[in-house]
C-alpha cells in the first residue's frame, strides 16, 4: 500500500511529478531512498529521449550584480510557449544569469560543466536536465553575454 507522507516527502525532495513519485514508490514498497535512485533512472532516460526535440520557443533572461558593475543575459530555449511563461522555468533563468554574472567564462560549455554556485554539488547542466525532468520538454541554454565595467 503507498504511503502518502512518503509520496509527499519524496516530490518536494525531487520535484518530480506526483504520478513518478507515486510508481517509483509502488515499485520499491515505499523505500524513498531507492525510488530516488529509480527516479533518477528514469530521469536520464527522460532527459535523453527530450534531447532531440526543436527548442522554439524561450525566454531571455538577466542579472545586474549589487555593485552594478557586473551584468549578464542569456538565452534559455524549451519547446513551447506555456513552459517558457512557467515561473520555475523563469527561476531557472535568472539562477543560470546570475551564475554566469558571477564566475567569468566564454564558453557555453565551460558554464554548463560550472558548479552551481548555490549547491556545489550540482552542475548548472544538472539544474537544467532536473528542468527536462519537470517539465517533460527540451531545455537548452542557447547563449550567454557577460559584461563587466570597463572591460
Amino acid at each position: 500500500m503507498l504511503d502518502i507522507k512518503k509520496l509527499k516527502i519524496l516530490r518536494e525532495e525531487t520535484g518530480i511529478s506526483f504520478s513518478m513519485c507515486k510508481k517509483a514508490l509502488e515499485e520499491t514498497n515505499n523505500n524513498i531512498e531507492n525510488a530516488k535512485k529509480l527516479l533518477s533512472t528514469w530521469s536520464a532516460e527522460k532527459v535523453t529521449d527530450k534531447a532531440g526535440k526543436p527548442t522554439l520557443q524561450g525566454a531571455i533572461f538577466g542579472y545586474v550584480h549589487h555593485n552594478k558593475k557586473v551584468a549578464s543575459m542569456i538565452e534559455l530555449l524549451c519547446e513551447t510557449d506555456f513552459v517558457a511563461n512557467n515561473s520555475d522555468f523563469a527561476k531557472l533563468g535568472q539562477e543560470i544569469a546570475m551564475q554566469v554574472a558571477s564566475i567569468k567564462t566564454e564558453k557555453l560549455e565551460d558554464l554548463l560543466n560550472q558548479e552551481y554556485i548555490r549547491d556545489s554539488s550540482k552542475k548548472i547542466s544538472d539544474l537544467i536536465k532536473d528542468s527536462v525532468v519537470k517539465f517533460g520538454e527540451n531545455i537548452k541554454l542557447n547563449r550567454f553575454i557577460r559584461w563587466q565595467l570597463g572591460e
